[in-house]
């Protein structure tokens, strides 16, 4: 116990004298995991919260172009500005970029007329198939004009699909409008349609969003839950640095030949630097996790909810961290110098995190990914921390993400006792 003690202060020692290291440890996740929250939360007030700039160019007069103004002022997605003027494709683009509108409606002129002429159009339809009479009307005059929508090209398609869908709700809210008008015209022109109006148009059935966790809480995950535990992870694993360099200047400097020489073994070498860099994880979980309850509300970002069951993300973390401990030693042991522990290391888990789902979702990527996804360690400790930050799930829910974490942090051990082995150095 003397001996390993003493092969932990001295690993301490080691550790405090690598600034960079440390650097690499604490401040870059730290930043990462702010700057990229603050980033994606406000992507999501975009999306949810703010209101998009939409100019609306109305080219007609009638009633009909008024009423669908309304419609999309009601759609409350829109921060409307109305201008009553005509104006040119070439216009609205020199006018968009001086008032940094993101979209802008042209309404055509005589939209309110064809409007109407197709509203009847199809009411006549109706009234033919039914057997009523009602073909006074050509069909070929039902032609509308299309509405152009203009968007900044910094809009993605998933946003501007959005976008396009409100605005073809609030045109579907008038033109049902009108129809229902038409048929009651056809009907008995002195009878009002406005019981009918409302009945059809505001009953829509009603959609609940519910997050699907396991404990039936309703809280929609925000930016905070999915960056905090991802960008810990990142920090886990770029001990790499520090440790792996670690090990490569152990076997240069002569340590491996010097303790055969001793009453001690490296072996016991080995065990300290895992429970050192064991330790240094844990404390990168507390201070991110810490950072994320405490100061993200003095910032204006969600809080970080910790999940219900505690002991299952202390087991995680442990997991997760020692998988990461075991890389770096793995990388130390076959790496020549500290320049090839340095670089293979940062660029290997960069990659890893990338395949891993911690840069790009693991949803969003290709079919032929799925196999290669679940080769990086990252995407197991990403999911067992989702499984109870985003999914409120025990360590019983979580076990199909910690076993092959476990199995891939065993067969890193193994491969690296076989390296020292072969290598002679132990």
């Amino acid at each position: 116990m003397f001996k390993l003690w003493a092969s932990i202060k001295k690993d301490l020692l080691l550790l405090t004298r690598d600034k960079v290291g440390l650097l690499l440890m604490f401040a870059m996740p730290i930043v990462l995991a702010i700057l990229i929250a603050a980033i994606q939360n406000n992507t999501f007030k975009i999306v949810n919260d703010n209101k998009v700039s939409l100019s609306i160019y109305n080219n007609d007069s009638g009633a009909i172009s008024k009423q669908f103004v309304s419609a999309i002022k009601d759609a409350g997605m829109f921060n409307l500005n109305e201008f009553n003027k005509q104006f040119n494709g070439k216009d609205i683009v020199a006018e968009m970029k001086e008032t940094d509108a993101l979209v802008t409606i042209l309404i055509p002129a005589n939209f309110s007329s064809q409007i109407e002429n197709k509203s009847k159009v199809l009411s006549a339809m109706v009234f033919k198939d039914l057997g009523l009479g009602g073909d006074s009307v050509e069909t070929n005059k039902s032609t509308v004009d299309p509405i152009t929508l203009y968007y900044s090209p910094v809009l993605q398609a998933t946003f501007r699909q959005s976008i396009n869908g409100a605005i073809r709700s609030s045109l579907q809210v008038i033109e049902n409008k009108q129809l229902i008008k038409n048929l009651y015209t056809l009907v008995d022109e002195n009878k009002s349609s406005s019981t009918l109006e409302d009945g059809i148009l505001n009953s829509q059935i009603k959609i609940n969003e519910i997050a699907a966790s396991r404990n039936g809480a309703r809280n929609i995950p925000n930016a905070t839950q999915h960056n905090i535990p991802a960008w810990t992870i990142f920090a886990m694993f770029f001990i790499v640095i520090s440790l792996g360099s670690s090990v490569v200047k152990e076997k240069l400097n002569g340590s491996f030949v010097r303790l055969k020489t001793l009453p001690s073994s490296y072996v016991i070498s080995l065990i300290s630097k895992q429970i050192t860099y064991l330790s240094v994880t844990l404390l990168q979980v507390a201070v991110i996790f810490t950072i994320g309850i405490y100061l993200f509300p003095l910032m204006g970002l969600p809080e970080l909810n910790l999940p219900s069951d505690l002991s299952a993300l202390f087991v995680v973390s442990v997991i997760c961290g020692w998988c990461a401990v075991s890389y770096a030693i793995c990388l130390g042991v076959f790496s020549q110098t500290q320049e090839q522990a340095n670089g293979l290391g940062a660029v290997s888990i960069v990659i890893f995190a990338a395949i891993g789902g911690l840069l790009v979702p693991s949803f969003a990527m290709p079919d032929s990914f799925s196999v290669v996804m679940k080769l990086s360690p990252l995407h197991w400790c990403l999911e067992s921390y989702y499984g109870l930050f985003l999914e409120g799930g025990k360590l019983k829910d979580i076990l199909m993400s910690i076993i092959p974490l476990l199995g891939i942090t065993f067969a890193l051990q193994l491969i690296s006792f076989w390296g020292l082995k072969r290598k002679n150095l132990i």
